[in-house]
């Protein structure tokens, strides 16, 4: 071989070697561009094949939902349309689609193929019984006080609209639902709905009764239509057709399912916010609110693993605290908020959270037979908080937070709520209290008092809120039942008296003078010591 010969192979092979480092240099770039920017050409190729012909036409006919999809870790680590809206033939709400068999809702279950640790966690969680609320006070209000369990038969229709199938129950559906989660429904023929009460789906979240099936309103392509008032829903307790509870994109979002998002706190803030339960705005108010808002550029929420005290430690926000992993904790997170939670505040009367083998918390007040059922102790997630908190804190600052936090949860409970729930089902018991609820002005004001008041009072407390606390709060506490519970109470005793009920009138007094006779009432035998105390000051 000659030497120009050779010199003609070791051009043509490097200028091959170039060209080859040049490609996979592009390719390579195009990959670990941010996803959002990469040509759908590039995320095809890296589309699983069961999901390319989803994206390309997805791209013409949605393409935001696309482009979400795009900026996804899913997207990055080949995982498509149908990877995720997968179903098996036998679910309630799978039908063909272009060559495939899938469903519109992706529940629990179907994220726990890939995910079967968060699913269970979540599973056992108090977010996933959010559902609860449809036998709940607050879905009486919803659907009977705000709303109608019947047809509207106007005055005066509203022009161009058939106000007579205006849904009664919308304030529920737009409101409680969207948060707590409802029974996802399917449309029948006959203008009905079929729900998990009727489907009764098995181990397998597959309907046993499958003779309703055929009683489902379909398209030409064999999609069930979902009944408009229970669909779209992404609350956090959504009731599912195959069974299971939840939804991961009310926190995730969807398509993206974002980590970045679920880390701060406006995630938090759609359902955690309001009169009866303000924990984003008590978290604005507070050191750790104040500082997010100020460093949120150095929280580094982009981060694959977001540990705090290694990818953080400028601010805390919703889910370093309840949620995500830590230094302390070997960078464990979990899907169950309750773990590190010591008091539920929920109730009218706040619980300590020791929680049974199911994490249902233990109501038994005997210490024996609590002892006996308890299996994961509110010491225990308290010990758990503070392995977050110690991060930033001190243990005697730690240490002392609660103990200031514990102290009002007393106060509270001992003081306003433990007395109001005496004199409340005094009522009740002495019959001067109708069954149905919020038929009576004394039954409003006790709700607002410990489900309003009451609530904003501990959970300022347990969140460092000072205002929340007092003014929101406490102040509000007083107020109310010394303004209006204790006189409302009187005056119905009065009234009972007055209509022959004497003997149910004295027990509820009876009740009612115990109560402002103890110690924590006699703040009037104190007040003109105080008053001089302040003119002193004067």
């Amino acid at each position: 071989m000659s030497l120009n010969l050779k010199r003609v192979i070791v051009f043509v092979l490097g200028t091959a070697l170039c060209a080859a480092l040049i490609v996979v240099a592009e390719t390579e770039s195009r990959r670990h561009q941010p996803p959002h920017k990469m040509p759908l050409s590039t995320v095809l190729a890296m589309t699983p094949e069961s999901s390319r012909n989803c994206v390309d036409c997805h791209a013409q006919n949605s393409p935001m939902i696309v482009e979400h999809w795009k900026g996804s870790t899913h997207s990055r680590k080949g995982v498509g349309c149908v990877e995720c809206h997968q179903a098996e033939r036998g679910d309630a709400d799978g039908f063909d689609h272009y060559g495939q068999h899938i469903a519109t809702v992706v529940s629990p279950r179907d994220c726990a193929r890939c995910h079967p640790k968060e699913a269970e966690e979540f599973a056992r969680s108090h977010h996933s019984k959010g559902g609860n609320i449809l036998a709940s006070l607050d879905n009486i209000l919803a659907e009977n006080a705000e709303g109608m369990r019947g047809f509207f038969d106007p005055h005066s229709p509203t022009p161009g609209r058939d106000v007579t199938r205006v849904n009664g129950m919308a304030s529920a559906d737009l409101g409680c639902r969207q948060c707590h989660g409802a029974k996802v429904a399917l449309m029948t023929k006959d203008g009905g709905k079929v729900s998990v009460d009727e489907l009764k789906p098995g181990p397998d979240g597959k309907p046993t009764n499958t003779a309703i099936l055929a009683m489902l309103v379909r398209n030409d392509e064999g999609r069930p239509k979902y009944h408009p008032s229970t669909w779209p829903n992404t609350g956090i307790g959504r009731i599912n057709l195959d069974g299971s509870l939840g939804s991961c994109s009310a926190c995730h979002s969807r398509h993206d399912f974002s980590p970045r998002r679920a880390r701060q706190p406006e995630s938090c803030g759609k359902c955690h916010m309001g009169p009866d339960h303000p924990q984003k705005e008590i978290y604005e108010e507070s050191k750790h609110g104040i500082a997010f808002r100020d460093l949120k550029e150095q929280m580094n929420l982009d981060s694959d693993s977001w540990i705090l005290g290694r990818d953080y430690s400028a601010a805390p926000t919703c889910a370093t605290c309840h949620m995500s992993g830590h230094t302390r904790n070997g960078g464990r997170i979990t899907h169950d908020p309750g773990e590190r939670i010591s008091w539920t505040n929920r109730p009218p009367i706040s619980l300590v959270m020791d929680v049974d083998k199911d994490h249902k918390v233990v109501t038994e007040t005997d210490p024996a037979k609590r002892a006996g059922v308890i299996a994961d102790s509110a010491e225990q997630k308290r010990n758990r908080m503070k392995d977050v908190c110690l991060h930033c804190h001190t243990p005697d600052y730690v240490n002392g937070f609660y103990q200031q936090y514990d102290d009002l949860v007393v106060l509270y409970n001992e003081k306003f709520a433990k007395a109001g729930k005496k004199i409340m089902t005094a009522f009740y018991e002495q019959g001067l209290l109708t069954k149905l609820d919020f038929d009576e002005e004394i039954e409003w004001t006790w709700y607002l008092l410990w489900h309003h008041e009451g609530r904003r009072a501990r959970m300022g407390a347990s969140m460092m809120g000072p205002d929340f606390t007092h003014w929101h709060g406490m102040f509000e506490v007083a107020e109310r039942f010394y303004q209006e519970l204790i006189p409302q109470a009187q005056h119905l005793v009065a009234e009972a008296a007055a209509n022959g009920k004497t003997s149910q009138a004295e027990a509820v007094n009876a009740v009612i003078k115990d109560v402002l006779s103890r110690p924590e009432h006699g703040w009037r035998q104190f007040g003109d010591a105080l008053s001089t105390g302040h003119a002193a000051q004067k």
